[in-house]
């Protein structure tokens, strides 16, 4: 039989996991906004090459900051309040990308940003329920 205890400590690692990829994949997709010229990046994402070359850096600052909010204040266990808000703060992310791709007729393409939407959901909810709300 499964304790409580038990089942607590499988969804913190299970927690941990998905927090680890999902900050791997934004600092991934930072790094090519940031890093990668318009033009080599556009074949991969086109409507990167089809906005202000500056709004496409921003999105990168923004996927590194949403990678370190993932990690490092529960890490450093630090405000580790910051790891939920920064987790639904990826919900609203993804859900102005989605709103973004479908506007623009890629509809298709928005699972990614489902997917991570689901993966930060659930790290929010994790999180919160875990984190405590005390002052430091």
């Amino acid at each position: 039989m499964v304790t409580p205890k038990q089942s607590s400590q499988v969804i913190h690692i299970f927690l941990w996991i998905i927090q680890i990829v999902l900050a791997v994949s934004f600092v991934w997709a930072a790094w090519m906004k940031l890093f990668q010229p318009i033009d080599k990046l556009s074949a991969m994402w086109p409507w990167t090459g089809q906005i202000p070359a500056i709004l496409v850096k921003s999105t990168g600052i923004i996927d590194v900051l949403s990678a370190l909010g993932l990690i490092l204040p529960a890490w450093l266990r630090i405000r580790p309040i910051l790891t939920p808000i920064a987790a639904s703060g990826i919900i609203v992310l993804m859900l102005c990308a989605s709103i973004f791709h479908v506007i623009r007729g890629e509809a298709s393409v928005i699972g990614v940003n489902i997917v991570f939407a689901s993966l930060a959901a659930f790290i929010a909810w994790g999180r919160f329920k875990k984190a405590p709300i005390t002052p430091a």
